[in-house]
């Protein structure tokens, strides 16, 4: 194996194939990048026996090759290197020579014999959209998922496809998110996709017009771009009935700039922070009132209460929530004003972007104490 590969190609190829690499298993050759060389391309793959990832580099190749090198270990010598040219070989030692400019480092490789193979995907349903919008998607969801491994199937995001509308929903148990997005003509299918992948996938797609294919097959889904494609194995189980779960009615509705409520509530946080691990004992106090909401945290720390013009209809209300889910909503709303409903202080909250009509956030109450 011999090729010479410009710095940034190299290493964006890596920054995109790290994160499929595992960092808890007993078989070394897990926490390996395989590097596989073809006319005038070289090849990453890791694959952490969850998530696979294959990324394909333009390179200039003079002998052909295949072997496996430590990650972590060629990732942070070719990230320190000068910004130039690199040439990565194989000597007649069988280590992986790495040159560039006047450095040289020689690494241990791995048999890439031993390296499992990704799992070839039949794709029974597939849909197809601009790079920029899934990474939208997943952006407005992603923290609704739920890291308990109590209910592994709340660690995925529901991904399906129902009369040409892709819906990406996120559920922990006290909140929902929900973002759809028209899509080409297609197969209804449904399916539930790990939210780590999701992280993944995000860091490497691009905010480009560049198209992305989404497929799915039995156990298994398939992220696929130009030189780059994900593998994930599927989560079983049953999802929420969203649907189901959603009020469609409200008894209290405020509409308010988002920056200003947004900034209200990262300034008591500083007060709730403290004491907000237990967040059900500790909510923040929202008060509505005609034409104005009161925002207040009371505990150890010390007091606070913030007060806001909103436009109000219907009833008065006081309610408490976690104001970190808050947060983790209006900082994935890019409209300038939003709508926040409630029905009585037992019942869910939802948050509306004024423009987007296609995002739904959906927050439970805490109860609150006297």
């Amino acid at each position: 194996m011999k090729f010479i590969c410009e710095k940034e190609k190299i290493l964006k190829g890596i920054n995109s194939v790290i994160n499929g690499v595992s960092n808890k298993t007993t078989m070394p050759i897990l926490e390996g990048i395989l590097i596989q060389t073809n006319t005038n391309e070289v090849k990453l793959t890791s694959y952490d026996l969850e998530i696979g990832i294959e990324y394909i580099l333009d390179a200039n190749v003079t002998e052909q090759g295949t072997t496996v090198v430590n990650a972590v270990m060629f990732s942070e010598i070719i990230r320190k290197l000068p910004n130039a040219d690199i040439q990565i070989r194989i000597n007649k030692n069988n280590l992986l020579e790495i040159e560039c400019e006047g450095s040289l480092y020689k690494l241990a490789t791995m048999n890439p014999d031993e390296f499992p193979e990704l799992p070839k995907i039949n794709i029974d349903n597939s849909v197809k959209l601009e790079q920029t919008t899934l990474k939208n998607m997943i952006r407005k969801t992603i923290f609704a998922v739920s890291t308990e491994e109590n209910r592994p199937i709340f660690t995925g995001s529901l991904f399906e496809v129902v009369e040409n509308k892709l819906n990406v929903v996120a559920v922990d148990g006290y909140r929902l998110a929900i973002k759809n997005k028209e899509v080409e003509e297609g197969n209804n299918f449904s399916c539930v996709i790990p939210g780590k992948t999701l992280n993944e996938v995000n860091k490497i797609i691009s905010d480009s017009f560049d198209m992305i294919t989404v497929g799915i097959a039995k156990n298994q889904a398939l992220f696929e771009m130009e030189n780059c494609k994900i593998v994930t194995r599927l989560l079983d189980g049953e999802f929420l009935k969203y649907t189901n779960a959603i009020p469609q009615n409200w008894e209290t509705r405020i509409k308010v700039n988002k920056s200003n409520i947004q900034n209200c509530f990262e300034r008591i946080l500083l007060i709730s922070a403290s004491s907000i691990e237990k967040e059900k004992k500790y909510p923040v106090k929202i008060n509505i009132e005609v034409e104005k909401v009161t925002i207040s945290c009371a505990n150890q720390t010390g007091d606070a209460k913030e007060e806001i013009l909103v436009d109000t209809e219907g009833k008065e209300l006081e309610v408490g929530f976690n104001p970190r889910f808050f947060l983790d909503a209006l900082k994935a709303i890019d409209d300038e004003e939003v709508y926040i409903e409630f029905g009585t202080n037992r019942s869910p909250c939802i948050i509306r972007p004024i423009e987007d009509g296609d995002y739904v956030y959906m927050i439970l109450p805490i109860k609150m104490k006297d």
